[in-house]
């Protein structure tokens, strides 16, 4: 599989933005996709916000089994980062991010209650693209109040939006400049945080069947009906055959299969799957 990387234009100008936006912030939310948790870790971010109270959300952990949950936010913790886990689309989850960002900046909260400043805390969220940034502000604001998408890169501008007591800057998706870690790069592209376009999707989809066979052999045998999955080859017929992806004259169709493949993993279809 080819190297991959993605840093458009519009990155530079985001991060610039970013940068500039931090002393209107008290604190910053950078979410991450809970199923490949230290590949959205963009270490840029990292550093821009050293002097800034950060709380790591682990969004879409629906998606994930609750152990690794857990598992992932307890390693989170005990590398000195506040870290939750959550789902956009549970009220329950919801609320409890937005307890939790009252409650990093609580110092904050009382001091400017002691002297008598009633003001909203403000609130960047930061990430690489498609983590779901948009969708925790509209599921925290319990409406659609800024501009979602299902791929890449979506988020251009600067949004704020008020929800209670704080107010959030919903920011665009950043990537980091370089990937010195090709297996991080390749759990991004599975779950769509890098342009598509740019994309091999049949290998891709050798890559990412090639480590279910490794990490969830019983998962990928379960979702396809396969009863043999000994090579990637192997794997990519047996769902050509179930699936009926056969052109003519009976030629397996591995275009369409290696797109459903990794469709089926985007919408959760495939199993609780975590990648890092």
């Amino acid at each position: 599989m080819k190297h991959l990387q993605w840093f458009p234009g519009h990155m530079t100008a985001a991060m610039r933005m970013m940068e500039e936006s931090l002393k209107l912030v008290d604190g910053v939310i950078i979410v991450l996709d809970a199923r490949c948790p230290r590949a959205s870790i963009n270490k840029k971010l990292d550093k821009l916000f050293i002097n800034k109270k950060v709380l790591y959300v682990l969004n879409k952990s629906d998606l994930i089994e609750k152990k690794d949950a857990v598992k992932t936010v307890s390693e989170f913790k005990n590398e000195g980062r506040v870290a939750i886990s959550a789902s956009a689309n549970d009220k329950k989850s919801v609320d409890f991010l937005y307890q939790s960002v009252l409650e990093l900046l609580k110092d904050k909260i009382e001091k400017n209650r002691e002297r008598g400043v009633n003001k909203p805390m403000r609130v960047m969220v930061a990430g690489i693209p498609n983590t779901g940034k948009s969708t925790i502000i509209n599921a925290l604001a319990g409406g659609k109040k800024t501009v979602t998408g299902n791929k890449a890169g979506v988020t251009r501008g600067k949004q704020w939006v008020k929800i209670g007591e704080i107010e959030l800057l919903d920011t665009p998706g950043t990537m980091p400049p370089a990937f010195d870690d090709q297996t991080l790069a390749k759990h991004l592209a599975y779950v769509g945080s890098m342009n598509d376009a740019n994309i091999d999707f049949k290998d891709l989809a050798a890559e990412f069947i090639s480590e279910l066979i490794e990490k969830y052999p019983e998962t990928l045998k379960e979702k396809y009906g396969l009863e043999s999955i000994d090579s990637v080859p192997e794997v990519f017929d047996g769902i050509c055959e179930r699936r009926g992806f056969v052109k003519k004259g009976g030629i397996y169709d591995y275009d369409r299969c290696s797109v459903a493949v990794i469709d089926d993993f985007r919408k959760g279809r495939t199993g609780k799957i975590i990648l890092d």
